[in-house]
């Protein structure tokens, strides 16, 4: 019985149905509201909470009123129970109305996301404004409205394309307007803790926000210009909005800060065998930099970046890359003379028995005005004469090294763009390293002529590339031919540019260069040259497009002209050409004029009736039989110029010449024979 009662007593506390879930309910809200409890911030609410009076006072939200003998009074409230409900409500609603999150929280975050969207155009118009109003603040005060570089870089994080593109090209603006014309060095431990006026303090503070932004700027610039995004309206891409404003700025403000990582993002652009939009505007602005730089370390920092580029990508870059380097100032500027190891200088350094004696404390005196003057040439953007050099002798060893691993390599489509470089630097190359450049052109001429003889010629590679392929249009107009004919003239004209440019006399007597090979190789040429169809046809860098190569642009016409030119009328013994040598090109230059087309034809005459000037004895018995002196017949395709025997015949020539079909072939015919026989 006691077990039955004792069960009974258990059963009849056990609640029913109804009473457990209203447990549940209140153990799920006791839950719930322990849960919000961390995010409240009570300090704040029990501020806003309403204030509760003594006992027996009920709260007066009314305002004191002042009667007339200077007492404030405070009215009454017309409803005091109204009061005592809401100063209820408002305590309930401080301990349980944050529970309803789920609730009144969930209907606004609803009336929120049924909120009409604002149109993109209207986006766009509206961050114009704002981008035009920052910005002219700005430029009419920067120092005042410095925080404006901050409001420009934040409308540039917008997601809509236009606007970033439209904050990256303003951002530019001013800050090509407002960049001062000097470099801004950083901060150190001393410049802190100096006691400035209050104007000092102000541009200090001004050039640091500026360095600041502007080193903000450059970097989303870098990571634009990598960024592969789709053209928006206009054509204009973000990567290449990018890429106008680093050109820009190299070009506009190199003396600033940062300017190596705008280098590197042009750099990058150039990374490639094929070059956009893009590439070629990076060309254009180093090549601005390079003839604009007055100070040197720019053109270095630039080459330097380049060389190291080309040469981690095994130098598989476009040809128009190289030709860059024909754009630096040491080409005119630089005295001295390098390879790719060493540089040497023409001035005459000081001996230490000619300098003046000076004192400890005259000295001690120099030393200061010394250092003073090399933190006013900081200041002001000036490097001395001696530090230019240096620059451009570093630069120079850059250039040199970056064309003799080309030639090393011998990399087809950069072979043409070397050659020229090499003739074009000719007068700044050490004499002592002649021999062997001279040897690697003569390589050249060699690999050329056997690539020839297997069948590896210009119109086969163009008939194979006239072939349907598989490939896309951008890689056929990019593929680059390789004209032999060509690059044995530029190795013949940079041999005979390297005695040109220099002191010859004393180079040929030191170092005994024998030049014969380059001489006859061109004699044996002459023929195959005059029949080639494209001898007046300038080489574009890309079909597609209207610019040209600064090397290519000349066509194989001019270079015959300028091997020729070296050969017959050498500047440094234009007088000790031999006779038989002269007599053998006159020969066949008048016999390739038959087949040269008209203008070639009328530069060929022209450069006769110079040798004509210079040598006409030498040459007259060609044009008399009288004064024949040799025996035998001439042999036109001799191994060498003098066993052609050129004085066993007479130049027949011109009696066909006389009847061309272009009235200045005619009358360079007549000129030239005029001058021989008078």
């Amino acid at each position: 019985m006691a077990v039955i009662s004792t069960k009974k007593r258990k059963l009849a506390h056990l609640p029913s149905d109804e009473e457990s879930q209203s447990i549940s309910s209140s153990r799920r809200v006791q839950k719930d509201f322990f849960k919000q409890a961390a995010n409240w911030n009570l300090e704040q609410d029990y501020e806003k909470r309403a204030r509760k009076g003594k006992k027996g006072q009920k709260e007066n939200n009314r305002l004191p009123l002042k009667t007339a003998d200077g007492r404030l009074e405070i009215l009454q409230s017309l409803d005091p129970e109204d009061d005592a409900v809401s100063s209820a409500e408002s305590d309930i609603g401080w301990l349980e109305g944050r529970e309803s999150e789920n609730g009144t929280d969930s209907e606004e975050g609803e009336v929120i996301k049924e909120m009409p969207k604002v149109p993109e155009a209207q986006q766009i118009l509206e961050a114009q404004e704002e981008l035009a109003k920052v910005a002219g603040l700005l430029n009419e005060s920067p120092e005042e409205h410095f925080g404006g570089l901050k409001t420009l870089a934040k409308i540039g994080e917008s997601r809509i394309p236009m606007i970033r593109m439209l904050a990256l090209m303003t951002q530019m603006t001013v800050y090509k307007d407002i960049i001062p014309g000097y470099r801004i060095r950083p901060p150190t431990e001393a410049s802190e803790k100096e006691k400035l006026s209050k104007e000092v303090r102000s541009l200090r503070q001004f050039e640091q926000s500026l360095v600041l932004g502007y080193q903000a700027y450059v970097k989303e610039l870098a990571r634009c210009a990598r960024s592969e995004t789709t053209p928006v309206h206009g054509g204009q891409s973000l990567s290449n909005v990018a890429v106008t404003c680093a050109c820009t700025l190299l070009t506009s403000v190199s003396h600033f800060n940062f300017r190596s990582e705008l280098v590197r993002i042009l750099v990058g652009k150039l990374s490639r065998e094929r070059l956009g939009q893009d590439g070629f505007k990076a060309i254009e602005a180093l090549e601005t930099l390079f003839r604009e730089d007055e100070e040197g370390r720019p053109s270095m920092e630039a080459v330097s970046l380049l060389t190291k580029m080309m040469k981690a990508k095994e130098f598989a870059v476009h040809e128009s890359v190289l030709n860059v380097f024909l754009s630096l100032r040491l080409l005119s500027e630089f005295s001295g003379t390098a390879s790719r190891d060493s540089v040497e200088q023409t001035a005459p350094k000081v001996k230490k028995s000619k300098r003046e004696f000076r004192t400890k404390k005259e000295r001690k005196a120099l030393k200061e005005q010394k250092g003073l003057q090399k933190d006013m040439d900081l200041a002001d953007a000036l490097v001395s004469h001696e530090e230019r050099e240096r620059m451009q002798s570093e630069t120079l060893k850059l250039v040199f090294a970056t064309y003799f691993r080309i030639l090393k390599l011998r990399s087809p489509h950069l072979m043409g763009a070397v050659l020229e470089g090499l003739a074009k630097y000719a007068h700044l190359i050490n004499q002592d390293f002649f021999g062997d450049l001279l040897e690697a052109l003569k390589d050249l001429i060699r690999h050329s002529d056997e690539e020839a003889e297997n069948g590896t010629t210009v119109e086969a590679q163009q008939d194979k590339e006239d072939q349907p392929s598989d490939d896309d249009e951008d890689d056929e107009e990019e593929t680059s031919i390789r004209n032999l004919a060509r690059e044995s003239l530029l190795c013949t004209v940079t041999a005979f540019a390297l005695l040109a440019g220099q002191d010859a006399h004393k180079s040929r007597n030191d170092l005994h260069l024998d030049l014969s090979f380059f001489t006859t190789h061109l004699f044996q040429s002459l023929l195959s040259l005059s029949v080639q169809p494209d001898l007046e046809n300038t080489r574009l860098t890309n079909p597609s497009s209207s610019r040209t190569s600064k090397i290519n642009v000349q066509t194989t016409t001019v270079l015959l002209l300028r091997s020729l030119t070296g050969v017959l009328l050498p500047q440094y013994n234009v007088r000790q050409v031999p006779p038989l040598r002269l007599a053998a090109f006159t020969k066949q230059l008048m016999s390739t004029t038959l087949q040269l087309p008209e203008k070639s034809a009328q530069a060929v005459l022209a450069l006769l009736n110079d040798v004509a000037h210079t040598h006409g004895s030498r040459i007259r018995s060609l044009w008399n039989t009288e004064e024949r002196k040799g025996n035998g017949r001439f042999n036109a395709l001799s191994d060498s110029v003098e066993g052609s025997n050129p004085f066993a015949t007479t130049v027949w020539e011109g009696e066909l010449m006389r009847r061309h079909f272009s009235p200045k072939v005619r009358e360079g015919i007549k000129m030239l024979e005029k001058r021989v026989l008078t």
